[in-house]
């Protein structure tokens, strides 16, 4: 038994377990366990329904506001287990602070994330909040509802009708993003050339619209990744990277990223392959595989998904990612996802990017081609080879990007990209 992000041990009492009461009232349920030392020995606790009384009392009198909680003791080993359930009405403070959990550590939240909680628990978003501008201009953002919703006449009811302007007649964040000139970051496009030293090109857009943020991506992407090719007397484009996917993955980024820090979508283009990196990470209530599967369930900024998707831009919530896989599905070399705390990274190569691997690596791919998911000992006994060749194959494999793993320790598995 080991601590992790939901689960710590105390093998006393001390006021410091106040600290995660708040971290999972406000960033997701979680259990202390009393009487358990750091290594995840049961020491118990001594006279446990006394101290349950004195944890209900120090939680009561220290939380505000109260979190919702139960507690247990296990009569045979004098264990008290202290459940803790994420609440609705955040941020829980101890001494007037949040707290959130970091792996294993509780640590302080700071001005953005207490921000970011008590707008949920007011059930608010940042896009809903006034932006404190009294008038602003729609140009381009009519310009593309006459052009796909053949609408010539922009009005107050209008932009109150796709939210951008509050109950108090107040345009909000969703309606500045919207308007011809905002004080948002925006896109901030480099290429490169050999290294990441070499830069060709760079272009940032920002303090526009988002849908000519959008447009002009794409115009960037055009330039770099398509060609004209003639055959006799046809001419056609040819996408070095699907534009689809690109489209999609921009489309992604400025409808499911934070808003509220200063902070652009970052595109890096290589000879081959386009990196987009979206500040913010997953929205709450969805996972890892959920995203990945196209199961959005709660989108971070409802108006602006809202308002792409009247217009196109998106076809449905949550289909995006797996539109992206849908464009390479006869390519070598498959798009990857990268989740983290804090941003989302979507890598898109070229779809004519050749697999360079030995014939040993050849084997491996083909080993995990049709979604398999194998770990190294299965790998071992299916190409018959030692554990030590095993992992080092695959090492060089996840190095060149190949494939990528799952899990950790015995539970690690492999699966081709």
């Amino acid at each position: 038994m080991k601590e992790s992000r939901s689960l710590e041990f105390k093998k006393d009492i001390t006021n410091s377990f106040l600290k995660t009461v708040s971290a999972f009232a406000n960033f997701g349920s979680g259990t202390i366990l009393f009487g358990v030392d750091d290594c995840g020995r049961l020491v118990g606790i001594s006279d446990p329904d006394k101290v349950c009384l004195d944890i209900e009392n120090r939680i009561n009198d220290s939380i505000r506001p109260k979190p919702e909680y139960s507690i247990s003791v296990n009569r045979r080993t004098n264990v008290i287990s202290l459940n803790v359930t994420e609440g609705k009405y955040k941020p829980y403070l101890y001494k007037g602070k949040a707290y959130r959990r970091r792996d294993t550590a509780t640590l302080e939240v700071d001005q953005v994330e207490l921000r970011r909680l008590t707008l949920e628990g007011e059930n608010l978003y940042y896009e809903g909040l006034p932006c404190g501008a009294d008038k602003l201009s729609f140009s381009y953002f009519s310009s593309k509802l006459a052009e796909k919703l053949g609408i010539t006449l922009l009005n107050d009811d209008i932009l109150r009708t796709l939210g951008f302007i509050n109950d108090d007649k107040k345009y909000n964040n969703a309606g500045a993003l919207f308007a011809d000139n905002n004080r948002f970051s925006g896109i901030d496009i480099a290429r490169f050339g050999d290294s990441i030293s070499k830069i060709l090109d760079r272009e940032t857009i920002s303090g526009v619209s988002i849908l000519k943020q959008y447009d002009e991506a794409v115009s960037v992407f055009r330039r770099y990744y398509q060609y004209e090719l003639v055959q006799g007397v046809d001419r056609r484009t040819v996408d070095k990277i699907p534009e689809e996917a690109f489209r999609e993955a921009i489309a992604n980024a400025l409808v499911h990223r934070t808003w509220d820090i200063n902070s652009h979508v970052r595109v890096a283009m290589f000879s081959d392959r386009i990196e987009i990196i979206s500040p913010g990470g997953l929205p709450k209530g969805i996972t890892g595989e959920e995203y990945l599967n196209g199961s959005i369930s709660n989108l971070r900024n409802p108006v602006i998904g809202n308002v792409f998707f009247r217009l196109h831009y998106i076809e449905m919530f949550g289909t995006g990612i797996r539109r992206i896989k849908e464009t390479y599905a006869n390519a070598p070399i498959k798009p990857d996802f990268n989740i983290t705390e804090n941003s989302i990274s979507v890598i898109l190569p070229c779809v004519d990017r050749k697999i360079e691997a030995s014939s040993d690596g050849i084997k491996t791919l083909g080993l995990l081609d049709d979604g398999m998911m194998l770990s190294s000992r299965e790998i071992a006994d299916k190409l018959g080879w030692s554990k030590d060749k095993t992992i080092r194959v695959l090492n060089t494999l996840l190095a060149a990007g190949y494939i990528h793993k799952d899990g950790s320790g015995r539970g690690t598995k492999y699966l081709k990209r």
